[in-house]
């Protein structure tokens, strides 16, 4: 508990050879005393409690300390932050999320250590924090704890890097001052092999320190955010999609079909590509499409009314130990829908799909060869040798259709060409109209005059 109501009396002798001076206190009517050998320290001491209580500080009334002194004698290392904050966000947070704080406070916490003697092994330090430290698991009572805690196998090198790391760690208070900070944002702003980290990573990284430290407010750590007080601006990123190596429709067919002639696993994928392009969906949406989800009529359009998705993620970061992880749609409440009208030619692709391969047992469309979800590395190879046989040698050394991904792309980007609105676009994408002009910015401009043709032939019919 603290307390403004403070009393600094003045220095009181008592008889002590070795600390003869006294300074004492109260704070809410709890006396707290501290000795001093000499009268210059003695006053020393008052003065700063004096300039606290004036300065409107809060003291504790356990110990007798200002909030400031206090934060400084208790302030947890940042490693012991660190663990507290990738715990207290495990529960709530995807699996790729999860993996993405443990690999930025990875690289804060490598950075953030007093001193380099008896440090382990770079790549056996790093291993440990991110594979162990900022690790959870699902315990049987329900509860989260972390995975250095609870399992019985660490292994020696990783035990002995974090007693190190644990041992060297700068305190929080200390990690707050503007040399430390810049230590820090310096580390996530290059790879591991000391070049300059994407752009998008490093402001991805910068978030997670940022939120770390508001954590360290939250928990009293910390008076305040210092990222705030630091003269140092992530790097202007841009998110709008390069279309000179987006597909065009002819070409999209072409990729589409080189993966069906492909032989091997591509007849079971070529439909997961169609629907890649004509219903513009992610991977991980593809991955988990049922039958029930598909109204595929006889002739005509059809409809894919989109429940879920299944991100691929290291079998590490989700609670059942799965390499993917079944979740609502993306930026969506969990079970939110998002219907998308599909053309008749995504409507054959998949019922003649049906007809050949049926489905998985759970009812989904595409499965592993094996059975299980597709993996990403499965249907990349098959992008690849498509690439190949569909583009020139030209166009197959540009970025040109370099992943599967740019199919959602150039399908997004036909919609837009095509005059539907910007709006049902966005609807249809699963984006918020805003991130639809974020990517999609240079072609939604290039339809204004069009847009502006339509206002002029409206006006005229009023004039």
């Amino acid at each position: 508990m603290k307390s403004y109501n403070v009393r600094v009396w003045g220095i009181r002798r008592r008889n002590s050879k070795k600390a003869p001076f006294q300074v004492r206190w109260t704070v809410a009517g709890k006396v707290h005393q501290e000795p001093f050998a000499t009268k210059t320290l003695a006053d020393a001491r008052r003065a700063e409690l004096l300039t606290a209580a004036r300065a409107g500080e809060a003291f504790d009334v356990a110990t007798g300390l200002p909030s400031s002194e206090l934060r400084e004698t208790t302030s947890p290392t940042w490693y012991e932050h660190a663990c507290a904050y990738a715990l207290m966000k495990w529960p709530n947070s995807s699996a790729k999320h999860r993996a993405g704080i443990a690999e930025a406070l990875t690289a804060l916490t490598v950075a953030l250590v007093s001193t380099s003697r008896g440090a382990p092994d770079t790549a056996v330090l790093r291993s440990a924090l991110q594979g162990w430290a900022f690790r959870a698991t699902l315990a049987n009572s329900g509860e989260h704890l972390a995975l250095k805690d609870t399992a019985h196998d660490v292994p020696h090198d990783v035990r002995s890097a974090l007693e190190w790391v644990a041992g060297a760690s700068l305190k929080v208070v200390d990690v707050a001052e503007s040399d430390n900070v810049r230590r820090a944002l310096t580390a996530l702003s290059k790879r591991l092999d000391g070049k300059r980290a994407a752009d998008n990573t490093v402001r991805r990284k910068r978030m997670v320190f940022s939120n770390a430290m508001r954590y360290a407010v939250e928990r009293d750590v910390l008076p305040s955010n210092p990222l705030g007080r630091v003269d140092w601006a992530a790097p202007d990123t841009t998110d709008e999609v390069d279309f000179q190596y987006v597909p065009e429709p002819q070409q999209a067919r072409r990729l589409i079909e080189a993966v069906r002639d492909g032989g091997g696993r591509g007849p079971h994928l070529y439909a997961f590509f169609g629907c890649l392009y004509y219903a513009a969906m992610r991977p991980s949406e593809v991955a988990s499409l049922m039958r029930r989800n598909c109204k595929l009529p006889a002739t005509g359009w059809g409809e894919l009314v989109l429940t879920q998705s299944r991100p691929e993620v290291g079998s590490g970061w989700t609670d059942d130990g799965r390499s993917f992880e079944e979740r609502g749609l993306k930026r969506r409440a969990r079970k939110a829908t998002r219907p998308v009208p599909i053309p008749p030619t995504l409507v054959a692709m998949l019922r003649a799909h049906l007809d050949e391969f049926g489905t998985a047992e759970d009812g989904r469309l595409f499965r592993a060869a094996r059975g299980g979800r597709i993996r990403s590395t499965e249907y990349a190879e098959l992008w690849q040798e498509a690439r190949k046989a569909a583009l020139t040698n030209e166009e197959a050394d540009t970025p040109l259709a370099d992943v599967p991904y740019s199919l959602r792309h150039a399908g997004v980007s036909l919609w837009i060409k095509a005059g539907v609105d910007p709006v049902e676009v966005a609807r249809r994408a699963g984006h918020s109209p805003a991130v639809l002009w974020r990517f999609y910015a240079k072609i939604l401009r290039g339809q204004q005059a069009v847009s502006n043709q339509m206002v002029d032939a409206a006006l005229a019919e009023g004039a």
